[in-house]
């Protein structure tokens, strides 16, 4: 259609050129040339606009073409001007009738002619490097909209902080991953890993270096992984390593590898920082075949060696579903505990070593599962450390034990302490120390009545921010007590300077206390450490009347264990004890 229009537009201009002449007689053309010439217009035009269709393409023929498309269509014109010159047939004496009648002089047709001619070609200049314009910065835009999408595909698809795939870029990868697996009938290795005592660093030196931290773990990791291997991180410090292997043992000599680099201490803006990796792994096909139930299977095997004591890796067995899947029926269902009215508490009385009466209790909690019965704390306390609900149960806790306490003050026994156990998450939660004065309030106790225990291991966690908390609760006038002393790594010098007036010596040293000499000598040692830091010593555990003797002759200002008395509900603590 291009050409037809193009060689028509030539003819047309030729034929209505040659009608301005009016010449007298008319002008005869020959029928057969005058077609040829509207055929040869046309044929040479479409043959120029064919090659020049050709131009769109990049290449080293671009300038050829361009000559050979501007060759044709000048033989397009030429050749249909001298092919209608051909067929036009002048009569002997004909006249041009536009000179007779005051026509145009020829050199203002030259000039107008050549004007014409040079605004027609700076018209297809101006439009021809318009034209080129348009296509640069077309190109710009598409090349600026081409980055763009990627960035977007890559903030779909990969985690912000580490570049590494996330969640659904990993999910994809497994799935290429089992189904190259099932063609070529090999292995498939899912680690779950989590970085052991992340936290401890996000606490102490804040988010930003925790984040660096985590770029440099996955960068370690990374480069201990084949480049058709995937490291993704799910979020936190929380990563996943998805491998094809041959045997089971190629996946644990890559989880020994990952272990050993974690392990390694990362050196960040002068700061040694020490983290430890804790992996699960699931294999296909022997655990699981599919992407889910790899991933939960490696969950599961991952929380297994965090219960197995950390820093180190677990294989996937069916016995971790089975717990996994009670672990996570007893969460659903002690999120509604509270409300059920399902958590009570028992009390175990605590003795001065003379034999005296009982000074108090100590305020130990109980589930009562309307499915699996009376439940221990561990059972479910790990379960609520985890998932964050030791805060409300913990302040729970402490409500009823100190609306206990103001009850038996109320029936006589205003000498009775109360002893209740701070968890980590609750030690460290903000607004713990309002809290607890808002409680004594409530309940019109005396602040020296009640004994809040935080174990060792939570006191010298984090030393100053640690000091700075039971500074404030002394200062409220509560009693301390460090529990379970002796298991953890306590430096005399900030035992010093904590504010506890107990150290309650651990039931591990009190167990075999009369058979072993090593632990009578740690109870000796810390029975005179208390005494010479002005501190009660209270063991807990005693279970024979020789744990008794022995503990009363070291010099224990305080007894608490089965031998004693049993935890026991309140109503029945009142009918032994009081």
């Amino acid at each position: 259609a291009g050409a037809v229009l193009l060689g028509l537009g030539i003819a047309s201009m030729h034929y209505l050129g040659m009608s301005a002449m009016r010449m007298q007689p008319g002008i005869d053309y020959h029928p057969g040339w005058f077609i040829l010439s509207i055929v040869i217009a046309i044929g040479a035009a479409g043959a120029a606009l064919w090659i020049a269709f050709h131009l769109r393409e990049e290449g080293r023929r671009v300038v050829r073409l361009r000559v050979l498309a501007s060759v044709i269509m000048g033989l397009a014109i030429v050749g249909m001007h001298y092919t209608g010159m051909a067929a036009a047939s002048f009569p002997e004496g004909s006249v041009c009738g536009a000179m007779i009648n005051g026509g145009i002089d020829a050199q203002w047709l030259a000039v107008l002619v050549i004007v014409t001619t040079l605004g027609t070609i700076g018209i297809a200049l101006v439009a021809s490097l318009f034209d080129r314009q348009m296509r640069l910065r077309t190109g710009i835009l598409a090349r600026s909209l081409e980055r763009a999408n990627d960035k977007l595909v890559q903030a779909a698809l990969h985690d912000p902080l580490t570049q590494l795939p996330n969640r659904s870029l990993l999910q994809d990868r497994i799935e290429q991953t089992l189904e190259k697996a099932r063609r070529r009938g090999h292995r498939v290795a899912v680690m779950f890993c989590d970085l052991d005592g992340f936290k401890a660093v996000n606490d102490a030196y804040g988010h930003q270096l925790g984040d660096r931290l985590l770029v440099a773990v996955s960068e370690r990791v990374t480069h201990l992984l084949r480049p058709q291997d995937t490291l993704a991180r799910l979020g936190g410090d929380e990563f996943v390593v998805v491998l094809a292997v041959d045997e089971p043992d190629d996946a644990a000599v890559v989880a020994e590898r990952i272990i050993a680099a974690v392990s390694d201490p990362f050196l960040i803006d002068a700061a040694e920082l020490q983290v430890s990796a804790s992996l699960g792994i699931a294999l296909y096909p022997e655990d699981a075949t599919s992407e889910r139930e790899l991933m939960g299977h490696a969950d599961a095997a991952m929380y297994h060696t965090k219960q197995s004591g950390r820093n180190g890796y677990t294989f996937f067995t069916p016995s971790m579903q089975v717990s996994a899947n009670r672990q996570l029926r007893l969460l659903q269902d002690l999120r509604r505990a509270t409300d059920r009215g399902e958590l009570l508490l028992h009390y175990q009385p605590k003795f001065m070593a003379a034999g005296a009466p009982a000074v108090g209790a100590e305020a130990l909690l109980r589930w009562q599962h309307p499915e699996l019965g009376l439940l221990g704390p561990d059972v479910f306390i790990p379960i609520a450390e985890r998932s964050g609900l030791i805060v409300p149960i913990g302040e729970w806790v402490l409500d009823q034990a100190c609306a206990q306490l103001r009850h038996w003050h109320d029936l006589g026994h205003a000498h009775w302490t109360m002893a209740v156990n701070l968890s980590p998450l609750q030690f460290a939660a903000t607004g713990l120390l309002e809290m607890v004065e808002a409680t004594l309030g409530r309940h019109g106790l005396a602040p020296d009545r009640l004994t809040l225990e935080i174990t060792e291991t939570t006191a010298m966690k984090n030393v100053e921010s640690s000091l700075l908390i039971l500074n404030a609760l002394t200062t409220l006038g509560v009693r301390i007590a460090i529990d379970d002393f002796g298991t953890g790594y306590s430096s005399l010098l900030y035992l010093k300077r904590m504010p506890a007036t107990e150290l309650k010596i651990d039931r591990a040293f009190v167990r075999d206390l009369e058979e072993s000499a090593e632990d009578a000598a740690i109870v000796a040692s810390i029975v005179a450490l208390g005494r010479s830091l002005q501190l009660q010593v209270v063991a807990e555990g005693v279970e024979t009347a020789g744990q008794r003797d022995y503990l009363s002759d070291l010099g224990c200002d305080q007894l608490q264990g089965y031998h004693l008395g049993r935890p026991m509900p309140a109503d029945e603590f009142l009918r032994n004890v009081g």
